[in-house]
């Protein structure tokens, strides 16, 4: 067999929850193991496209990897988190929260080529080992900033302190270190509650056959 097949992870559920319930599905229904694998992970937080291969397919990986995608994202102001998401430990700053003017006065700085350093806790290797395990028990994860690009950064809606983004970003952007350097640049902190992905290269959720995942 050879299978591309798009889901639509939901939140709370793994990237490798995800692929281990369709390996269950297409082996009883094949009858056999197979095979399944994913060209790019989401946060078990996040929800949107996920684009797994099955089979055959497994050998188009690399032409789907590093692939530019598409997040929207609602980002709270004046409060911080340990993991740059609601599973990390929260914390108001107390600073005073940013007019929208002000907003769009700092979203110039993040469009384009920019530095990023990845978030400690991450599935990044560290020495052969994921950095998110190595944060949780406790030790010093230090990863070097990379460059990578904003090709669009948008205001959806802002009701402070509530803001939405819309982002069009290339392979390797974390929209959670996105959230906290704008949290940063407006002196106030910030934390990403809420992350979407709706498109990878051309590939748009909206259009697409998407797979069932049983609960």
């Amino acid at each position: 067999m050879e299978e591309i097949i798009f889901v639509d992870k939901p939140s709370g559920m793994s990237s490798f929850g995800a692929v281990a319930r369709v390996r269950r599905i297409l082996t009883q229904r094949e009858g056999h193991k197979v095979k399944v694998g994913h060209t790019g992970t989401l946060d078990p937080f996040a929800t949107g496209l996920l684009i797994l291969l099955a089979g055959k397919a497994t050998k188009k990986a690399p032409e789907l990897t590093k692939k530019d995608k598409v997040y929207e994202a609602t980002i709270r102001l004046g409060a911080t988190s340990t993991t740059g998401d609601p599973e990390g430990e929260i914390a108001e700053t107390g600073a005073a929260i940013p007019t929208r003017e002000e907003i769009e006065a700092i979203l110039p700085q993040f469009r384009g080529e920019i530095q990023q350093t990845p978030p400690a806790f991450s599935a990044i290797k560290i020495n052969g080992q994921r950095a998110y395990k190595l944060a949780r028990a406790g030790k010093d994860v230090e990863i070097p900033s990379r460059t990578v690009t904003i090709y669009e950064l948008e205001i959806m809606s802002y009701e402070a302190p509530i803001l939405k983004i819309r982002t069009h970003v290339s392979s390797g952007t974390y929209i959670r270190t996105l959230a906290e350097d704008l949290g940063k640049a407006l002196g106030c902190g910030a934390y990403c509650t809420d992350l979407r992905r709706t498109k990878i290269a051309d590939y748009d959720i909206a259009k697409l056959p998407l797979f069932e995942l049983p609960a």
